[in-house]
């Protein structure tokens, strides 16, 4: 019975467009926008791999432009995510620049920018909903008011996620959208699970559990398989 809800639940979910990503139509400096999106949602928008670009582009468009959370670290000499890591995929338009400020993304590609231009922006968008329920009761409670329960594709998203859960009145695990289903760990909205945060030493549980099947975030940015009874606060997207 619980494996055919979950098919049911992931289908559903499928049909649901992400809210992943948000665009502001207002036009700022890089600077600016990554204030406005930390302040608002979550950090400018990160895009580290072809699977972030998918969900990035089914969250916010074809026909859009703006500032992404992409930057030149003049210190390090190397381009940053905002709130994150280093550059590993890219998709420049004209091959990956040398030395410059920021990033605008467009349908065609990554564009140079000085960041002193003014353009629209996209900000990530993880919700702590601070109340604690099971983890069906989660999912529910983000299907109903908002879209899914998060799905977390990189150490950048992972990174910025842990950074929304430091508060202490945050509880020391937070839901995420993983579930244990059919032998195998899997986003219930359908997400790819090819980025992974799981602790390299100790419980090693999750490679195989038997009743800790579901999926939360700790505060120290690793995943950890526990009770899905368990009472815990939770990310919407």
């Amino acid at each position: 019975m619980e494996k055919f809800v979950l098919r049911l639940l992931i289908i559903t979910s499928a049909c649901s467009l992400s809210q992943k990503h948000v665009i502001v139509n207002q036009k700022h400096i890089w600077y600016n926008a990554k204030i406005h999106c930390r302040e608002k949602y979550t950090d400018l928008s990160p895009i580290t791999s072809e699977v972030e670009e998918r969900v990035f582009k089914e969250s916010v468009g074809e026909d859009q432009s703006g500032w992404i959370g992409l930057y030149w670290d003049p210190k390090n000499r190397n381009w940053t995510w905002s709130g994150g890591d280093n550059v590993t995929y890219q998709n420049w338009v004209n091959g990956p620049p040398v030395v410059t400020s920021n990033a605008r993304w467009a349908s065609n590609g990554w564009h140079v920018e000085d960041g002193e231009s003014k353009h629209k922006f996209f900000c990530l968008n993880l919700i702590v909903v601070q109340e604690e329920k099971t983890w069906e009761e989660a999912l529910e409670h983000c299907r109903e008011s908002h879209s899914d329960l998060t799905s977390l594709l990189s150490k950048t998203e992972n990174l910025l996620a842990q950074t929304e859960i430091q508060p202490t009145n945050v509880t020391e695990r937070v839901w995420i959208g993983l579930r244990f289903l059919e032998d195998n760990w899997l986003w219930v909205n359908g997400d790819p699970l090819e980025y992974k945060a799981w602790p390299r030493e100790g419980d090693q549980d999750h490679q195989c559990p038997m009743w800790r099947r579901c999926g939360a975030l700790t505060k120290d940015g690793v995943w950890e398989n526990i009770d899905c009874q368990e009472k815990l606060h939770f990310f919407c997207v």
